[in-house]
């Protein structure tokens, strides 16, 4: 097809000014709303959200952009369907060689590889250049390496029909946009965002570990798995918030000057105490905060040079990771994995890092696609929040008991954002002024909005405490997108307010199965202290007292742990057998502990309540659970019915039990 009459005077009208356009006058603004927009606009995108979709859906959205060490950061549009991330622009000003330039293209592929997409584009309109950001960008790079197609203004009307057939919305609607990024794949160097940067944080604990062992010889094994994770977990929340403009950039990279490296990063995060109120950086007990404080993080030794090489390697150019637009669902897949290992103390009290035992069995850990969790999250919270108003809604309680790296609870969390945000923005923004605010294009939920949201609807569990802890790092990431260092320092300065909750009370660590009624067990009596630590008994009513007053959850989504018994008694034998006293499903003595977790699930619900797990398929097995767990419905005689697709097994709904 010929190009479209808008192309054709796009082109005349640059050829005419081109003089013009490429002095250094002409900014990358002037060039993207004059020419690059009404480039996508002939696409068939919906550039300026003329439709009126929702917040959540639109086409395309106008990064905010962020002066970070004198360079702008953040890619300039983000071009989605269904509100899932397609491709990056990135626009320059004419006066930029792209085809020669390397920084540019370097910059695109950071943005592109750390989201995780396949393709990008750079363009001033004059050049149009795509790239393979699958390959791990490298600060010595050409600008060539990964470009897959390049394209000048005076191409465009010959070679429309290729443009169109792999960018318009149509086509990738259509999957031609995912056959040219398959076809377009490099072979070297494709390692993903989420393996590269497993590998780094992988790297950290092992040289913090060695170095906090050797350094503090009276640290038990559980203070060291302890420090080496919340060290982690603070330079990651930290080097985030720096790249999305929250933190001033490059304090962690400024400590490499000079000595005294750790006590100095000690002091950057009791910066972070007093101005998030977060669980993450708890020093000293407060009203309303007497539990859980680190009384041992400021106290421990650590070598300069340690830090110095993890500080060396998170920034440009020698950091490939572009941490402004690293999404919570690529953490949480990082984290997964990460959590599947833990450290452990030799007699001669070295550290060696080892997978835990139920991960080795299960043959390694699986981290759960994200469209799955937004679909069961759609079906289980969806349903439950439709037709009601932000004040009924506030009254519901949502969770995962299995929570691992919390991507069922942080979808469930974005779910609600963006549901408040429509609903705000549909009844008037102008009646909510005090909890909506405009950023460039979009609607944005003020942070003790979703504070409160956080706070009100969302609640987790896990046995391990580590697992805890990164749920609670990605809600708190969550909270703080959109925000920057400039409205968190005014909320502090009106309102003496920290800008992040106190998660302690909504994700606990403890065993989701076995609560106090164990202690009747003859066995339990016997168990050494470390076997006591590791069961890790956990009261649902009394850790969530405001749940279940109300008569337990409105809603339970996760995805549990398969183990068989059989492999389960080989590091767990107490468990065993008080699965097989406690749960009707756990009576016959040959199960997987999945159908446990599903019949207390069912007990936690209140008589509204959903449950949305993802199951192995094995519909006789499933109905004989179902059977056996009949007891645990607040319905007599009912049972799940399936909703099954090809990924995912979701619990929907109550129905009786077929003969």
């Amino acid at each position: 097809m010929a190009a479209p009459k808008e192309i054709l005077r796009l082109i005349e009208r640059y050829e005419a000014q081109r003089e013009a356009y490429e002095s250094g006058a002409y900014k990358e603004t002037q060039i993207r709303v004059e020419f690059i927009d009404p480039f996508f606009k002939a696409l068939g995108w919906d550039v300026h959200n003329e439709q009126g979709f929702a917040e959540a859906y639109k086409d395309v959205i106008h990064e905010d952009a962020l002066k970070i060490g004198g360079a702008t950061e953040a890619p300039d549009s983000c071009f989605r369907i269904g509100g899932a991330r397609k491709f990056f622009v990135e626009c320059k000003k004419p006066s930029v060689n792209i085809k020669d330039a390397p920084h540019p293209a370097y910059q695109l592929r950071r943005y592109g590889w750390s989201a995780k997409l396949p393709v990008s584009i750079l363009t001033d309109f004059e050049e149009f250049a795509v790239y393979d950001c699958r390959i791990k960008p490298g600060k010595n790079d050409a600008s060539a390496v990964g470009r897959v197609m390049y394209l000048t203004f005076k191409q465009y009307a010959e070679r429309w029909d290729e443009i169109a057939a792999i960018f318009s919305r149509d086509a990738v609607l259509k999957g031609s946009f995912d056959k040219f990024a398959e076809g377009a794949k490099g072979k070297r160097g494709t390692a993903s965002v989420d393996d590269a940067f497993l590998e780094e944080i992988e790297r950290w604990r092992d040289l913090l570990a060695r170095n906090i062992a050797l350094r503090n010889p009276a640290l038990s094994q559980r203070e060291l798995n302890f420090a080496v994770q919340k060290t982690i977990d603070r330079i990651i929340f930290l080097r985030i918030c720096e790249d999305r403009g929250i933190e001033p950039y490059g304090r962690l990279l400024a400590l490499r000057n000079g000595e005294r490296v750790y006590p100095r990063l000690c002091e950057l995060f009791q910066r972070a105490d007093e101005r998030y109120n977060s669980g993450l950086f708890h020093f000293r007990s407060e009203k309303d905060r007497e539990r859980d404080v680190d009384e041992l993080s400021l106290a421990l030794a650590m070598d300069d040079k340690v830090l110095k090489d993890i500080f060396g390697n998170l920034y440009y150019p020698e950091s490939p990771y572009e941490f402004s637009v690293l999404s919570a669902d690529i953490l949480g897949q990082v984290y997964e994995r990460f959590l599947g290992k833990v450290i452990r103390l030799t007699a001669g009290h070295q550290a060696k890092v080892e997978e835990k035992p139920e991960v080795r069995k299960a043959g390694g850990v699986y981290y759960t696609p994200d469209f799955i969790t937004r679909e069961i999250v759609r079906q289980t919270i969806g349903a439950q929040i439709e037709a009601k108003t932000p004040k009924q809604v506030a009254k519901l309680r949502f969770c995962d008991m299995a929570c691992g790296s919390g991507s069922f609870l942080i979808a469930a969390f974005q779910f609600l954002i963006d549901w408040h945000r429509d609903y705000y923005v549909k009844d008037s923004p102008e009646k909510h002024s005090k909890i909506l605010y405009r950023s460039g294009d979009d609607w944005r939920l003020a942070t003790d909005e979703k504070k409160r949201i956080l706070l009100n609807n969302i609640y987790g569990a896990d046995i391990d405490s580590q697992a805890v802890e990164v749920t609670k790092l990605s809600l708190l990431l969550k909270v703080l997108e959109g925000e920057s260092q400039e409205s968190l320092t005014k909320q502090f300065e009106l309102f003496r307010e920290r800008a992040l909750p106190d998660l302690g009370r909504n994700i606990q660590c403890g065993n989701s199965l076995i609560g106090s009624e164990a202690y009747q067990h003859q066995q339990l009596s016997l168990l050494s202290e470390e076997d006591r630590y590791r069961i890790n008994l956990f009261d649902w009513a009394q850790a969530f007292p405001q749940v279940f007053g109300q008569g337990g959850f409105d809603a339970i989504i996760g995805n549990p742990p398969y183990i068989r018994i059989q492999t389960m008694k080989e590091w767990a034998p107490v468990e065993v057998e008080l699965y097989k006293d406690l749960y009707r499903s756990a009576g016959a003595g040959n199960y997987d502990i999945y159908v446990v977790f599903v019949e207390k699930a069912l007990g936690l619900l209140n008589k509204t309540g959903r449950l949305g797990f993802i199951l192995p398929h094995k519909s006789s097995s499933m109905r004989n659970m179902a059977r056996r767990c009949a007891g645990s419905w607040p319905k007599a005689n009912t049972w799940p019915r399936w909703s099954t697709s090809a990924t995912s097994r979701c619990l929907k709904e109550q129905r009786p039990i077929p003969a």
